[in-house]
């Protein structure tokens, strides 16, 4: 049985990897999300072909995102020192979160927006909507479904990005398991963040997938 250090020890965790991943989650679409809108309406079928901003936006998203996560986040201890004041601990590890998650999420962001029906957009040009009008009122709209899922799935990788994290000191519940369970090969530590781990991502599908469902128009 765990001492009641250990267990407050554990719920620290707990609250840690949660801050973490909704925070880097949320500042991650507010870089992703606006992203992925130009590299769909640049791209060459979408609203204004644009092949230089595109081919620079590609290029950036590929690069970043061809960078394991570990690399990433030991290249940006310069960078995450200077916003946030150190290298260590749970808000530090938020820095290289978003800047892990914002391309991925533009491309999810992208993808999504791919699979509205040309009918609808051109419909909606038709009707004189202009460019912002068909991003916020068609396209963004007509993805909701989509974008909601995709985010959903980008919550469960930071989730197991934040647990990696702890090899370097970035706190959570991945912190404890690189102390206890690994470096004083504390088996029974290591095996409870585990399940800490798989619990907490089962509760993020689970209830987001449900949530997902619920507004989708197409199954009513």
């Amino acid at each position: 049985m765990f001492d009641q250090k250990t267990i407050e020890m554990l719920l620290i965790g707990i609250k840690d990897t949660l801050y973490m991943t909704i925070v880097s989650t949320f500042f991650g679409y507010v870089l992703g999300l606006p992203f992925g809108i130009v590299l769909n309406v640049t791209r060459k079928k979408g609203l204004h072909p644009n092949r230089v901003i595109y081919g620079i936006g590609d290029f950036v998203c590929n690069i970043v995102r061809s960078i394991p996560f570990l690399i990433l986040l030991i290249l940006l201890i310069p960078f995450t020192r200077f916003v946030v004041g150190k290298s260590y601990g749970s808000t530090a590890t938020i820095v290289p979160l978003v800047i892990c998650s914002a391309p991925y999420i533009a491309r999810v962001v992208e993808s999504s927006l791919n699979e509205v029906d040309e009918g609808v957009i051109e419909a909606a040009k038709a009707m004189g909507a202009g460019t912002w009008q068909i991003i916020f009122k068609v396209l963004l709209v007509e993805a909701r479904v989509s974008l909601f899922t995709g985010a959903v799935i980008t919550t469960g990788l930071l989730l197991g990005y934040s647990a990696m994290s702890g090899t370097v000191g970035g706190g959570g519940l991945g912190d404890i398991a690189v102390r206890y369970g690994y470096y004083r090969w504390q088996a029974d530590i290591m095996i409870v963040t585990v399940v800490l781990l798989i619990i907490i991502f089962q509760v993020i599908q689970n209830v987001g997938m449900h949530f997902s469902t619920r507004i989708d128009h197409r199954k009513k």
